[in-house]
């Protein structure tokens, strides 16, 4: 199944039913009198999470959701029927936001959360409605109000406890695959994940959390260039971020800096938001290459550095431990 995080659709609620103008006319009655009844409401649109659903594919060829118009009144005092609610079902974790982009209108991050986003219109008053005692044959009847409509955009933040970031072939899909059951693509050449990737991490019986891994990131990142920042969005709602540098490739300091630059570029407190910084593929360098640069690294970066390797297996209960210190304060 192919993953999209961003769609534009078009929505409209339903107008209201219309109300009539009607009298009595019964035998035997001298006098019949006004009886026409007010119209239906018009249907809803509504948002509803759903946690079978991973992305929004369907809205690439679904793009036009329009509820029906509530019913008529008639005769006899009698009121229209209500037209039914139109509930569309989102992933967990998907923002509703206006054709600028930038207003959050609803954000839908429980699983079950719903919203009704516009509302339908209601009916129109009969001529019953407007009798009185100086307006004893009233032909007055009202139309239905009109429903409400916009596009919309839909964009999906998948929920996790951790993120993954790094520049490419950092090895964070290794890392990936080595502590969850996730299998996504590895291999040797840049932009090898070209979609985020969700993995379960269980430490014990009662300890686990999901895991985020996004594109590499590389220098300009937040002006579009490689895959752009687009998807940083996924790692908003992390509490710790997992930054992964390669120690094999040298000039890490370098590497960290691009990285931290990208996440400040991007805003969304993701420069803020906690940190653990890993020197990965210890097993591709010498302990005198090892130290130097984790001495550099912790240097520059202000905080502690630890060592791993996501091939050998080394210093990843280690990492595994930290994020998961990290994440229990978070959900304290």
């Amino acid at each position: 199944m192919k993953f999209l995080d961003q769609a534009k659709i078009y929505c409209r609620s339903g107008d209201g039913g219309d109300g009539v103008i009607a009298f009595r006319r019964e035998r035997f009655i001298e006098y019949g009198g006004p009886d026409g009844g007010n119209g239906g409401r018009g249907g809803n649109i509504s948002f509803v999470a759903v946690a079978n659903l991973n992305t929004l594919i369907d809205f690439r060829y679904t793009q036009h959701f329009r509820a029906r118009k509530g019913g008529n009144g008639s005769g006899s005092d009698r009121t229209g029927a209500a037209a039914d609610d139109v509930v569309i079902a989102v992933p967990i974790g998907t923002q509703i936001m206006a054709d600028d982009q930038e207003t959050v209108l609803a954000d839908l991050d429980e699983p079950g959360k719903r919203v009704c986003l516009l509302s339908g219109g209601d009916g129109g008053h009969g001529n019953a409605h407007f009798k009185s005692s100086t307006n004893r044959a009233p032909r007055r009847a009202d139309p239905g109000w009109p429903g409400q409509e916009r596009w919309i955009w839909l964009r999906l933040k998948l929920i996790a406890d951790a993120g993954l970031v790094g520049l490419p072939n950092a090895g964070k899909s290794t890392f990936l695959s080595v502590v969850s059951a996730a299998r996504p693509k590895i291999a040797d050449y840049p932009f090898t994940t070209l979609i985020p990737q969700l993995g379960v991490v269980r430490l014990s019986m009662t300890q686990e959390f999901v895991l985020a891994d996004i594109p590499g990131l590389i220098e300009g990142a937040h002006e579009g260039a490689g895959l752009g920042d687009r998807f940083l969005g996924h790692v908003e709602r992390c509490a710790v971020l997992l930054h992964l540098i390669d120690g094999a490739d040298g000039s890490v300091v370098d590497k960290w800096r691009t990285i931290r630059g990208e996440l400040e570029s991007y805003g969304g407190g993701l420069s803020e938001k906690p940190e653990i910084l890993v020197l990965n593929k210890s097993d591709a360098m010498t302990p005198r290459e090892t130290s130097s640069r984790k001495a550099a690294l912790a240097k520059a970066s202000g905080r502690p550095v630890m060592l791993m390797s996501g091939v050998t297996g080394e210093g990843v209960p280690e990492v595994l431990r930290a994020l998961w210190d990290a994440i229990a304060a978070h959900r304290a």
